[in-house]
């Protein structure tokens, strides 16, 4: 069935004309908590673009060791190495929440790479941005307490999902966090008294947004802003700013 319509924010920031011509090469497929839609090394079949959900850009270790490097969801799109000229993904792509995603044939996406400087510029901006989280990931990671991961990890996927209930479970956050599973049930009870979050068995809910953007200090923000100044606002959410 032809697509014409499309939630996803990065497409939505395609000229119409181009939109109307990218979306009946799309199809929309629903893709399911732990589905792995990439493997390191595996040749791409097809490029993705989220509608909803929420899923991570993985390394894994040669002793099978997981660690998120990013995360996505309607913002964004898979693999970022289509665009860039590569026909495998250096990561693992794992869907943490479900949703409905288009994907598209790899040699289409690239047709319109091809015939379109527009797509392509967009495209590569939203590249830009991916190795800017990277990077943020890295240096939270190096710099930053665990609480503050914390933070700035739950304020990603609240941008992402809508609503206040994350259904994450410990085990998912540890992979998030690069941390063992009876660290991150420390943090979360720290962040939750701070009256942050609630957390119940596999669900976070964020009870205010404004104290997690306090906790999670400079971990938080420069790649969401640069998002925002070169395709366009993502954030359905208020002001992260406490009253």
């Amino acid at each position: 069935m032809s697509v014409a319509t499309t939630r996803n924010r990065l497409l939505q920031a395609l000229p119409p004309g181009e939109l109307d011509q990218l979306l009946p090469q799309c199809e929309r497929v629903d893709v399911e908590k732990g589905a792995v839609l990439a493997s390191i090394g595996n040749p791409l079949e097809f490029a993705y673009f989220p509608e909803g959900g929420l899923s991570s850009n993985l390394m894994v270790t040669s002793e099978g060791r997981r660690i998120e490097v990013g995360c996505f969801g309607f913002d964004g799109m898979v693999s970022t190495a289509t665009v860039l000229g590569s026909k495998r993904t250096p990561h693992e792509i794992l869907v943490q929440v479900g949703g409905p995603w288009l994907r598209i044939k790899v040699g289409a996406l690239r047709s319109a790479i091809q015939t379109s400087p527009t797509c392509h510029d967009l495209l590569l901006r939203y590249a830009h941005i991916q190795m800017m989280s990277v990077s943020q990931t890295a240096m939270s990671n190096a710099a930053n307490t665990i609480e503050e991961r914390l933070a700035r990890w739950i304020l990603m996927a609240h941008d992402r999902l809508e609503g206040d209930e994350l259904p994450l479970t410990h085990d998912f956050l540890a992979i998030m966090l690069a941390a063992q599973r009876s660290s991150v049930t420390l943090a979360v009870q720290a962040v939750e008294g701070y009256g942050a979050i609630r957390a119940q068995r596999a669900l976070i809910i964020v009870r205010d947004r404004g104290m997690l953007y306090d906790l999670a200090g400079k971990s938080y923000g420069p790649a969401e802003a640069e998002y925002e100044r070169l395709i366009g606002p993502f954030r359905d959410k208020p002001p992260p700013h406490s009253e």
